[in-house]
């Protein structure tokens, strides 16, 4: 089960924008967000596969960014290869201009390492989905509305809230956690997480959209961003 944690602010690694020319500056800052705006390939086993980010988020991988590539990593197991980690359109400004990010949401792309060689038949993949979300729970009713009282119930444990989608070749669930509170006296927070599980051309690949819960509204927001990715990803890899 994808782990839930919240992102620390990236440290500056850039001269700050003072001091470049401000022409140069915002030609620079362009020329980087189209380049992570822009569709791309990822070779998985024999398969070649398109990726691309949803509207209002950029990859990361072109920056080459240790701490970038150390906050993606702390999202997944160890036994996952890390295919797109993207981060908010704003965020990406911050960061190429040396401010901290505020990471209240963001997206990752993994295939598990141990099946990246391999053919992936429908019964596999389903042995896949079985593995990927047992010990989930159970969910609320359905039709809850406000999903932060039952999170408080769980101790901080990351839940399942409801299940998405599932398709032969689409599997996708709804997860939500209390944070540990920064402070005896601090409101809490929570933290939603949609997991989906894609056959894609014979590979299996899995989808991580994480993002503040602060209201209805981002309940709204992580289920159209995710259902958004997945078009895109069907779009860009036709059967």
């Amino acid at each position: 089960m994808t782990a839930v944690r919240a992102l620390n602010a990236v440290p500056a690694r850039f001269l700050p924008a003072r001091f470049l020319p401000s022409a140069l500056g915002a030609l620079a800052l362009s020329a980087a967000l189209q380049c992570a705006a822009a569709p791309f390939a990822v070779q998985v086993g024999d398969t070649r596969l398109g990726l691309d980010a949803p509207p209002g988020f950029a990859d990361t991988g072109f920056t080459g960014s240790p701490r970038l590539q150390e906050l993606a990593e702390a999202l997944t197991s160890a036994s996952n290869r890390i295919l797109m980690f993207a981060i908010t359109d704003a965020d990406l400004r911050r960061f190429t201009v040396g401010d901290a990010i505020e990471a209240k949401r963001y997206m990752i792309a993994v295939t598990p390492r141990g099946l990246e060689r391999d053919r992936i038949s429908p019964g596999a993949f389903n042995t896949f989905v079985n593995d990927t979300l047992r010990g989930m729970g159970t969910a609320p009713p359905a039709g809850t509305a406000d999903y932060r009282k039952f999170l408080d119930a769980q101790q901080g444990r990351s839940s399942l809230l409801a299940e998405l989608r599932r398709d032969p070749e689409i599997v996708s669930v709804l997860q939500g956690a209390r944070l540990p509170a920064e402070g005896r006296f601090d409101a809490p927070k929570y933290m939603l997480t949609t997991t989906t599980l894609l056959l894609v051309r014979g590979k299996a690949i899995s989808l991580g959209v994480f993002g503040a819960y602060e209201g209805p509204e981002d309940l709204d927001w992580i289920r159209v961003i995710t259902v958004r990715w997945i078009e895109e990803l069907q779009r860009l890899n036709p059967r």
